[in-house]
């Protein structure tokens, strides 16, 4: 089973290897992970897909809040989110071909971004199992290069996986120490 988990962390050098790190000493399978700005200043995402037995996304969240740099975690595996992945697909395309595969990338609401003598790329923004459904569709034709992004998501509404709101005594030991940007962190409510 994949199980899908967002940590917020510090937007600094070092800390995508210490998570890294983390996952290979545990033994966690990472699936995909996306990382990227957020709307906090000095904050970035990240979005970890680990595949494993139930239970295995308590430990992702378990082990990242013990590092320094990771200022919150939640498991989205159950909550009901909205998930997408970026896939570039590079497909053989002979000029015979063309047409059929225009309408199949059609049909997944794809898009044509490159077009060469002998192939087509394409991109599509989705669910993990429809860029699964495309390429598998495509592949007849003969896939010649992909790439995709790993998943991002978010959950629905109006909860959020936010900076938490902190007391200026906290604020205030973290900025000195270097593990907060300055200013006023926001306070979001479920």
């Amino acid at each position: 089973m994949k199980h899908t988990v967002a940590a917020l962390v510090e937007d600094r050098p070092g800390v995508l290897n210490k998570v890294a790190s983390l996952f290979r000493r545990r033994g966690f399978n990472i699936d995909s992970l996306a990382v990227g700005t957020t709307e906090e200043a000095g904050i970035s995402r990240m979005t970890i897909v680990v595949e494993g037995p139930e239970g295995i996304a308590r430990q992702v969240e378990r082990q990242l809040d013990k590092l320094i740099d990771v200022v919150t975690v939640e498991d989205l595996t159950a909550l009901e989110a909205v998930s997408r992945e970026l896939a570039l697909i590079k497909v053989a395309a002979r000029p015979d071909q063309r047409r059929e595969i225009l309408d199949l990338v059609a049909i997944f609401r794809a898009q044509v971004v490159d077009v060469s003598p002998t192939t087509v790329i394409v991109q599509l923004t989705a669910a993990g199992d429809t860029l699964d459904a495309l390429l598998e569709n495509l592949r007849p034709y003969g896939v010649r290069e992909m790439v995709r992004t790993g998943a991002i998501a978010l959950t629905r509404g109006p909860r959020t996986t936010s900076v938490p709101h902190e007391s200026a005594e906290a604020r205030r030991f973290h900025s000195e120490s270097g593990r907060r940007p300055e200013g006023e962190l926001p306070f979001v409510s479920e």
